[in-house]
């Protein structure tokens, strides 16, 4: 039987078991997630799906099944607490590398990757390394380093940096609740040449004066063409770290050129089908997405610098200026005439579909599905000041405005792992637990009145002061109007796919897609400010001067592949 205990250290009320008596007060312990229909067959492929991954010397296995080390909870902050795991039920001949924490407020939904080293076959090639090297890719830990513990006794938590050999890095900590060292074969090192450096990511825990701190970890280089893999451990010390400092610990590098784990495209299609999230547009919104080929066959015009009139876009965009860079020299906008003018601002929901981007993440260990979606227009900006919400009269509009979500893949198993929201100053990652789901495993997206911009759930998001409730108010709820992006899609783009997938012609336009807009929008806010009770209107105009640009003035939006998270990971 088990006894719960508690002790202090450092600010940190923690509690462990002992084995002595009945339990009392014991820490909630999360249940494991599972989305809600289960994962299909995929169609045949090299790697995708197959549960392992090869890295070049390496091959890795993704594990989601722990055992339950050690709990804490911080009683201070009200929080449910911490749990920390152990990986088991690793397969024979693959090698435990760190040990998986999560907070216990949500489901139980992590991994940690195992790994093996692996022999080439005569005609494999790896880069970026000495391939001659006479070291093992893994070797174990010659002994450990105690980094802090409740020193409580036996059964409470203990946390163990490996000291890797020279030449090798450790990949995650140990947590015991012994203070005897553990043994040296429960953990390997990685060969330093086949790992990269990591930084610390979301803080799960703090004690007070942050006197001991645990984060998630993640490669301090992501996107496209990245090769750092997140081996799904933690990082803890009892010192300053700062976001981007290298850490004490290392993910791994995927040296495998021919990213054999990536989806072909009848499996991309095939996880569009499956995933496909349905986008939902305000009750109210009157300023709807169309297709590209929409627009311009009703009345999109380009402009260029020195001309006063603009020229009819072809429907497949074929007439617009190909590649180089935004300098300017060209732009869209709507047309002239003004009740085709309206009826291109209003958009056309039947013709709108999602244009899809598959990219490697995470050394290709996740497949990035990126789905945009265009709007003709962006609608005016409604302004909140605590009770009062202003509608705005054009601050906020400008034409063409393309957003997007991304669906994030495990190229493991298939299974979707994380949905990211992208939002104006922003975005955020929403791990699938906290998705709402329509349709089997469809997740649901909600796209704000006017702005569109993508969140999770429905209501009202302030993007300003959350504390003094100015902002602008972005508007979300379910409605009659919607797009089902698992049908009306079209993969644009999948460069690690050579030349299976065509871009279109409208892709290659790297100028703007709507004329630079300067409002008088500082005498109209004024207006406003000049109505407010004295005592809030100092708060107001420091609030004024945090809001996006597009307030004050707005150049065109550009298309996606000037966009940053084109090559590049999200912002978050």
């Amino acid at each position: 039987m088990f006894e719960l205990l508690g002790d202090k250290m450092f600010g940190c009320e923690c509690f462990c078991w002992h084995k002595h008596t009945d339990h009392q007060y014991p820490l909630p312990q999360p249940q494991p997630f599972f989305l809600p229909s289960p994962i299909p067959e995929w169609p045949l492929g090299q790697g995708f799906g197959t549960g392992k991954i090869n890295l070049g010397e390496l091959e890795v296995v993704k594990i989601t099944e722990f055992e339950r080390v050690w709990s804490c909870s911080l009683l201070r902050g009200k929080a449910e607490g911490v749990t920390f795991y152990k990986p088991v039920g690793i397969p024979d001949g693959f090698f435990c590398l760190g040990y998986y924490c999560q907070p216990n407020d949500q489901l139980l939904r992590g991994y940690v990757l195992v790994a093996r080293e692996r022999v080439a076959s005569s005609t494999e090639v790896y880069c970026d390394y000495d391939s001659d090297t006479d070291f093992p890719a893994l070797r174990k830990p010659v002994n450990y380093s105690l980094i802090w513990s409740t020193d409580c006794g036996s059964g409470c938590g203990f946390f163990w940096l490996p000291n890797p050999p020279l030449g090798y890095k450790a990949m995650g900590i140990l947590v015991t609740d012994t203070p005897d060292e553990p043994d040296v074969e429960e953990v390997r090192c990685v060969r330093e040449d086949l790992t990269e450096s990591c930084e610390i990511m979301d803080t799960i825990l703090a004690t007070d004066a942050n006197t001991f701190q645990v984060w998630n970890t993640r490669p301090c280089r992501r996107g496209m063409f990245c090769k750092g893999v997140s081996v799904g451990t933690f990082f803890c010390c009892t010192y300053f770290v700062s976001e981007n400092q290298e850490l004490e610990i290392a993910c791994l590098k995927n040296l495998d050129p021919s990213l054999h784990a990536m989806p072909n495209l009848d499996q991309i299609h095939a996880l569009i089908k499956h995933y496909g999230a349905t986008v939902f547009f305000h009750p109210n919104e009157d300023c709807m997405p169309s297709s590209v080929q929409w627009f311009f066959k009703n009345g999109a015009l380009l402009y260029k610098d020195g001309k006063v009139n603009g020229e009819p876009i072809d429907y497949l965009g074929s007439n617009l200026p190909s590649g180089g860079t935004n300098d300017g020299a060209f732009w869209i906008d709507l047309p002239r005439d003004d009740n085709a003018r309206k009826n291109v601002r209003n958009g056309n929901l039947e013709s709108a579909e999602l244009y899809v981007h598959v990219k490697p993440a995470l050394g290709g260990t996740f497949t990035d599905i990126v789905m945009w979606i265009f709007c003709p227009f962006n609608g005016p900006a409604n302004l909140k000041i605590g009770l009062m919400n202003i509608q705005m009269n054009k601050i906020g509009q400008h034409v063409g405005d393309w957003e997007h979500f991304t669906l994030r893949i495990s190229n493991f198993t298939g299974e979707l792992w994380q949905v990211y929201f992208s939002q104006h100053s922003g975005g955020e990652w929403v791990d699938a637990f906290n998705l709402e789901f329509i349709e089997g495993n469809k997740p649901i997206v909600y796209s704000s009145k006017h702005g569109h911009a993508s969140f999770p759930h429905p209501g009202i998001y302030l993007q300003g002061s959350d504390k003094l409730g100015i902002g602008i108010r972005n508007d979300t709820a379910r409605s009659k109007y919607f797009v089902d992006s698992s049908t009306r899609y079209q993969i644009v783009a999948a460069e690690y796919l050579g030349v299976v997938v065509t871009e279109p012609c409208w892709l290659q336009y790297m100028r703007e897609w709507g004329p630079t807009i300067v409002y008088d929008s500082r005498s109209e806010l004024d207006k406003i400010i000049s109505l407010l009770p004295l005592f809030v209107r100092f708060s107001v105009e420091n609030i004024f001067d945090l809001f996006p640009t597009e307030l004050y003035g707005e150049e065109g939006p550009t298309g996606p592949k000037e966009k940053d998270n084109w090559v590049g990971d999200e912002r978050s």
